[in-house]
């Protein structure tokens, strides 16, 4: 068996077809490139039984990721994240069965560690020596040392309120680090400029065609880790969007080699802010992509994406799987933050507390059936947002009685 069945990369918009062997970043026509593989040599020669024996990790799903040789993958353990219970919230929500898949538990402590592994794993492979991209925080803390593991360079822009813990992580990585008085979108713009003038490999959301393929694993585990019987719903923080491209991609593609039954996937929720809610506004009206959200702000900061360049392909997820788009206020975001660790024991960040502010929202208005399964992600640490949970604490003399 090949180590990979990768096969080409393919515009989704134009139908363009580019080679998975060069490098390459948006189609000539602007859309994101897209991967494909040999589905039909995959459901004659990759069996379930394949993965029982491996180590359990994203790279147990090789051949159905981009890296054609074993010696170019870069990996610091990232994949096979737990899928929990959450019974007491379950309980107050009126779900019968709530789950989370709790992604604060991959390296870097964000999920942007799997689209780093691929990406950078594939980028090792075709020969990169320096990368760029702009980031809101994670996903540079994450490139910016996998690519350190690589020998790569990095060149990272964020906007001076990303989580100091973020700019720290690509500090210590020894990236080349840019923090700019701005938004992701200004930090975009001037890592294009930069990208014109250096040539650097340019690694931006989508503008690569990799990173949504370490992004999908979360659904290849999903799916293994249920017994390849799939939940009702997944709710997914949206700002970018890669996640819930890629978790849409995996689905599609355990359908095709015949793993899952095509007819059976799961309605995915498309969560943002209320304070930067585009794909909400597109999806409200019915529309295909979406429109520049200005003047965004958001607790939650790693969804804070005014405009996301896969708009069109979130929104087709969405309307392909039933599923809807919901915005929750900041408020209820950091409510449920607190709530959860509270009754759960589960410190996560702003960004995973609004999939469950929304899934409640969504029991409450009928959407979620009391009897569904449904799944919330969790992208990453709670500690790595120390912002949202404010207190004051007094210091004791060490011989005051308690």
């Amino acid at each position: 068996m090949r180590f990979s069945y990768v096969s080409h990369l393919y515009c989704p918009k134009c139908s363009a077809t580019y080679s998975a062997d060069e490098k390459n970043n948006l189609c000539s026509c602007g859309s994101p490139l897209l991967v494909s593989y040999d589905y039909n040599s995959l459901k004659e020669k990759w069996k379930k039984e394949d993965l029982l024996h491996r180590e359990p990790n994203l790279w147990r799903y090789h051949e159905l990721l981009p890296v054609k040789k074993k010696e170019n993958i870069v990996s610091l353990g990232e994949g096979m994240t737990p899928l929990l219970s959450m019974g007491k919230l379950g309980e107050e929500y009126g779900i019968t069965t709530l789950l989370m898949k709790d992604e604060g538990l991959i390296p870097t402590g964000s999920f942007k560690a799997r689209g780093s592994a691929v990406g950078v794993s594939k980028a090792k492979e075709l020969g990169v020596e320096e990368l760029a991209m702009p980031t809101n925080g994670n996903a540079g803390a994450a490139w910016s040392l996998y690519a350190a593991r690589a020998g790569i360079k990095s060149h990272i822009v964020m906007p001076k309120d990303a989580p100091m813990i973020t700019r720290q992580e690509v500090h210590v990585a020894g990236a080349d680090l840019k923090v700019i008085d701005g938004l992701i979108s200004d930090a975009g713009k001037l890592v294009g400029e930069a990208v014109s003038e250096y040539g650097w490999f340019d690694v931006s959301t989508l503008k690569e065609p990799y990173r949504i393929e370490g992004k999908k694993t979360m659904g290849l585990e999903i799916a293994e880790q249920l017994n390849w019987e799939l939940p009702d719903v997944i709710l997914y923080p949206t700002g970018g969007g890669v996640g819930l491209i890629g978790i849409y991609k995996a689905l599609k593609e355990l359908a095709e080699i015949g793993w899952i039954e095509k007819e059976k996937l799961p309605r995915l929720v498309a969560v943002q802010a209320e304070g930067c809610a585009p794909i909400v506004k597109a999806f409200e009206a019915g529309g295909k992509d979406s429109e520049f959200w200005n003047d965004s702000v958001t607790a939650a900061f790693g969804i804070n994406v005014p405009k996301a360049l896969g708009d069109f392909l979130i929104l087709e997820a969405i309307y392909e799987t039933k599923g809807c788009a919901i915005a929750v206020s900041d408020e209820h975001i950091l409510q449920e933050q607190h709530h959860i660790a509270e009754r759960e024991g589960a410190f996560i960040c702003p960004e995973g507390a609004a999939t469950f502010a929304a899934a409640k929202k969504l029991r409450q208005d009928g959407w979620i059936k009391e009897n569904e399964t449904v799944i919330c992600l969790n992208t990453g640490m709670g500690i790595k947002y120390p912002e949202t949970v404010p207190m004051n604490v007094a210091v004791r003399s060490k011989t005051e009685r308690l």
